[in-house]
């Protein structure tokens, strides 16, 4: 079998800087706000339609890697998902942010149409990039290195897509429609390219044992995987662990420490304190296969990263709230990000031995099917997080208050100290509890390569 070339490895990097590093970046962070007080929707509206995107993932992803497991063609299982699904890609996320001229019932229609339609051309690239991972090589250092390549991609993409949005909106000009309108076709432009690089340039050198009829067993048959429950509750929980400490970042800035930071010339706001941990993520996804190497397998280098995490969390918590400690602060998200850079790349290389381990166990091929329960598990921990949130600061006393826009907004007045700890704790004890039930999952995880 011919080893893996720098080439593939970065092509194969670029898969999920254009799904990960550009449009679930933009959806996540920029939709809410694009929807609600440029497109024009209700906050009800916006609301009802990220819920029913949710939804309609859990039912499409299972199905999706069940489809890309039966796929025959001369490019192979999984590649021409990404060769075939490049430009609906591209094309439907520019529409997307596109504003057309309609009324509010017309453009109701054209939201969630195209909405549903971006997550099913999301879905249907990335559910089958992930599963390239278990073919593309059968050596673990290999697919280590793979997994690397995409996290660093995903993570190095996310940070220039996020640092750069604000000053191209500024550099186009215009209405805000006209911006977001020109900046999802450039960026939907880029993901285009970059997935049809990922789809051409990388090569599926094993080949799945197909079942022979679609059947419902294989779904059954992943509740009898064992590996596979213990490491998609990981994969939840993981979504949790970074779910809470980016929501609540814009709360930790402007209600624990009174604003936006000033420190000399820089200002350090949420963006910004969160923008060390992306950098430091890239590099220590970068450093995660030598690590892992090191210390002899993945399962002990994930019990090692999850530690990390759970450690540096409890001590951000004993850190005083005051803007004069802003730059202990970043440390502790430095070193938090040390481990959740050394675990992200080792959460997919696991998915790929789980997907080796129900060949073996049910004598047919399941990866696409494994590998989709990944990004549903990212998805239902990023939705669910954001309500126990809403939840946990309501039991301390908040109350949340629709803004000018109609969008619900924490009540400056209900911010009591009693809610300023449950925030500091949402970003710090909370998160670690999370981290130490992903310890403990990994100590439980029975494959250990």
């Amino acid at each position: 079998m011919s080893k893996a070339t720098i080439k593939e490895k970065f092509a194969y990097a670029l898969g999920d800087a254009a799904a990960g590093g550009i449009t679930w970046k933009i959806m996540s962070i920029a939709f809410p706000l694009f929807f609600t007080n440029i497109f024009g929707l209700s906050f009800a509206d916006a609301a009802a339609l990220m819920l029913l995107a949710r939804l309609f993932d859990v039912v499409t992803d299972p199905l999706m890697g069940s489809l890309a497991d039966r796929t025959q063609s001369r490019w192979g299982t999984y590649r021409p998902w990404l060769i075939f699904g490049a430009i609906p890609l591209g094309l439907i996320f520019a529409l997307l942010l596109y504003t057309p001229d309609l009324g509010p019932t017309g453009k109701r229609i054209w939201a969630y149409t195209l909405y549903l339609l971006m997550m099913a051309a999301y879905t249907a690239v990335n559910v089958p990039y992930g599963s390239l991972l278990g073919v593309m090589t059968d050596d673990d250092n290999e697919k280590n290195q793979f997994s690397s390549y995409r996290m660093v991609g995903a993570y190095a993409m996310g940070f220039i897509t996020l640092l750069s949005f604000p000053y191209l909106q500024k550099l186009v000009g215009g209405t805000d429609a006209h911006q977001y309108a020109v900046l999802g076709a450039i960026f939907g432009l880029i993901a285009t390219v970059m997935t049809l690089i990922c789809g051409l340039c990388t090569k599926e050198r094993l080949k799945p044992v197909r079942a022979e009829k679609y059947s419902f067993s294989q779904f059954v048959n992943l509740f009898k995987n064992k590996p596979w429950v213990i490491l998609t509750l990981t994969g939840i929980f993981t979504n949790f662990f970074n779910g809470f400490r980016y929501a609540v970042a814009g709360y930790l800035i402007s209600y624990c420490l009174g604003g936006d930071v000033t420190v000399g010339a820089i200002i350090i706001n949420y963006t910004v304190l969160m923008a060390f941990g992306e950098v430091t993520c890239m590099i220590f996804g970068g450093v995660s296969p030598k690590f892992t190497e090191k210390v002899g397998s993945k399962r002990k280098a994930f019990i090692i990263a999850a530690l990390i995490c759970a450690v540096t969390s409890v001590a951000f918590f004993f850190i005083p709230m005051d803007p004069r400690f802003i730059w202990v602060m970043i440390l502790c998200v430095i070193l938090t990000s040390i481990g959740i850079g050394l675990y992200s790349p080792l959460l997919w290389s696991m998915y790929a031995d789980v997907a080796d381990y129900s060949t073996e166990k049910f004598g047919t091929s399941s990866t696409g099917l494994i590998f989709s329960s990944g990004t549903m598990a990212q998805k239902l921990g990023s939705a669910i997080s954001g309500s126990l949130i809403a939840l946990l600061l309501g039991l301390a006393g908040a109350r949340m208050i629709p803004d000018d826009f109609g969008n619900t907004v924490l009540d400056p007045s209900s911010v009591t100290d009693a809610v300023r700890t449950m925030v500091w704790s949402l970003f710090s004890l909370i998160p670690a509890v999370l981290a130490l039930i992903m310890t403990w999952l990994a100590f439980k995880y029975p494959i250990k390569k």
